[in-house]
């Protein structure tokens, strides 16, 4: 190989979109020229895909990438990486639509579950779905511990605790690396993240922005290490760094450089490579090496809508010439850029004496190792027809629902008035598919003075304090409680005050439910769930099986209190960690 076609091994591209929709890459098919143009030209042969839509199309679009790939000179194939697709939310730049993915409980509701089994099974089915459309790497699972209850990417960790988490990371890789002794040619490799403490963030601010690039620690990181023991153990390929700085931490009683992971010698190359033996693929986070603008460090002028164009994560090395941030972020152990495709600063760091070339070659023998374990050279190609019957099929859907199911906490169950008796109920619904409660016998009636009861769905609360920022604007930050005055809060006040009711809260971050606790008859947790699978378990077609992944606070006094990077440690937890009713058992 060239150095030029090494140095663009090394760049984890985007494959855009033909009719681009928001951030780059979303979208149904592929700028194939665009693309092409970066594989023959740049040597780019691993790309991360946005598309949704027709499986079918997707594996078509795949398929087409592929055959561009095999006509270059070496004939090296592409590898296609996804964020998380089968689950309910959706947060660009960290999952996908969806689509007709099986869909999933998010992984806090696994953890909820707390079966190694279920997640593996989970894990198998994903791994599944994703050949058979073309994508062989998937970016997860997160293994941070959710230390810091405002931080706003706790949705997709598998909650707080180390242990637990430990265990449900390793049966994750397990089940979309197709075994335990790495990713084979049935395969999809995971890439574990993000190494390590992003979990706790300073005040919860998430570091794809300026103001929240510190993590903040008071000593050592073993508590946020071991959840990425069971991911070793099961030969994960691939690592992610964090884009976070980690603020008071120290290695071996030592201070860490005060630069983002994908820059730290210490946790890549000491802790990662030596102590723990790592030997795949260290992918970083996107855009790392972008220059951080003035629109990146303070956010965009008030009125103006805020842009994807000025993201950049060069936390600790904004300063630094670009090619020397490819230089620190290789040296420090770094094998492939994630969201770039400027190779060039690679060959010229090469060139200039400030990376060898025999740690370039390092970097690409490890990329090149995936691609034959994942059988790539053999044949990268798919069944479009196979993937239109494969993908959320029935059996599939019907594994994912009834995890749904399973993941739902029972927080409270006065006059033990769950399971509900649906037939001759007439019912108020907020936020509930009235169809879909017709189907389960009530009968739906428009306003409350008819009602015998109500079932309302509610999400965590979260404020917006960051609205010039791409990430800020749309990242869920700061208060967790319900709060008087807020729309949504002011409704439940007044259906609550009017009729007995059942409250459901989307606990993407571990809300204050203290205001709720008596105002509902009945209070449940959901960690992502569908009307149906909600009314199975309000009717007792199935019961509620969760235990919180989280302690839930009783105040935003306690949280501001407690350690950004210790679990469950407010004073006086609303409902503890591991809490959860069942309608046979009480609480467990």
């Amino acid at each position: 190989m060239t150095l030029e076609e090494k140095a663009g091994m090394m760049m984890h591209g985007t494959a855009r979109s033909a009719v681009p929709a928001g951030i780059v890459g979303t979208g149904a098919v592929y700028d194939t020229a665009a693309i092409g143009k970066l594989i023959r030209d740049v040597g780019v042969n691993s790309f991360i895909t946005r598309l949704g839509g027709d499986p079918r199309l997707l594996a078509a679009q795949n398929n087409a990438l592929q055959e561009i790939a095999e006509g270059t000179r070496l004939g090296v194939p592409v590898t296609i990486s996804s964020d998380p697709r089968n689950h309910f939310q959706y947060v660009p730049g960290a999952s996908v639509q969806s689509g007709r993915f099986s869909q999933w409980p998010e992984t806090l509701g696994l953890a909820a579950i707390g079966d190694a089994a279920q997640v593996r099974r989970f894990a198998d089915i994903a791994r599944q779905e994703y050949r058979s459309v073309g994508i062989h790497e998937t970016l997860s699972p997160q293994a941070d511990l959710a230390t810091e209850p405002r931080w706003s990417r706790i949705n997709g960790t598998f909650g707080e605790d180390p242990d637990l988490t430990r265990k449900l990371v390793k049966a994750y890789v397990e089940g979309f690396q197709h075994g335990a002794s790495g990713v084979d040619s049935a395969g999809v490799l995971a890439v574990v993240k993000h190494w390590v403490g992003y979990g706790a963030q300073k005040n919860g601010f998430d570091s794809h922005s300026s103001y929240g690039r510190f993590a903040s620690f008071s000593g050592g990181l073993d508590t946020h290490i071991k959840p990425f023991l069971g991911a070793f153990a099961a030969h994960v390929g691939g690592v992610m760094p964090t884009y976070s700085i980690l603020e008071g931490a120290t290695l071996s009683g030592r201070p860490l450089e005060q630069v983002g992971a994908g820059f730290n010698r210490q946790l890549l190359t000491d802790l990662l490579r030596k102590r723990y033996g790592f030997q795949g693929i260290i992918l970083t986070d996107w855009a790392i090496t972008n220059d951080c603008s003035d629109l990146c460090r303070n956010g965009f002028p008030a009125g103006q809508r805020p842009s994807f164009a000025a993201l950049a994560t060069s936390w600790g090395v904004e300063d630094l010439p670009k090619v020397d941030r490819f230089a620190k972020a290789v040296n420090a152990g770094v094998d492939q850029f994630g969201g770039t495709e400027e190779a060039q600063f690679v060959v010229q760091a090469v060139r200039s004496g400030k990376i060898t070339e025999s740690r370039i070659n390092e970097s690409v023998y490890r990329i090149a190792l995936q691609k034959f374990r994942q059988g790539l050279f053999e044949n990268p190609y798919v069944d479009t027809a196979e993937a239109g019957r494969f993908v959320g099929n029935p059996q599939f859907q019907s594994e994912a629902t009834a995890a749904q199911r399973r993941s739902l906490v029972l927080l409270e169950n006065k006059n033990g008035i769950l399971p509900l008796a649906a037939r001759g109920k007439r019912v108020f619904l907020h936020g509930v598919d009235s169809a879909t409660a017709t189907r389960y016998g009530f009968t739906v009636v428009p306003d409350l003075s008819r009602a015998d009861i109500a079932i309302v769905r509610t999400n965590a609360p979260f404020q917006t304090l960051h609205p010039n920022y791409a990430f800020g604007a749309m990242q869920h930050e700061g208060d967790l409680g319900f709060r008087n005055g807020n729309a949504e809060f002011e409704e439940i006040k007044r259906i609550t005050a009017a009729v007995p009711t059942i409250v459901t809260v989307y606990l993407d971050r571990p809300a204050i439910l203290t205001e709720l606790k008596d105002r509902a008859i009945a209070l449940v947790g959901n960690f992502g769930v569908s009307d149906a699978a909600l009314l199975d378990v309000l009717t007792g077609v199935a019961r509620p099986e969760g235990r919180l992944p989280f302690e839930l606070p009783s105040s935003m006094e306690e949280v501001e209190a407690q350690r950004s990077d210790l679990p469950h440690d407010t004073a006086h937890p609303l409902y503890r960690i591991g809490y959860g009713r069942s309608y046979s058992r009480g609480t467990r």
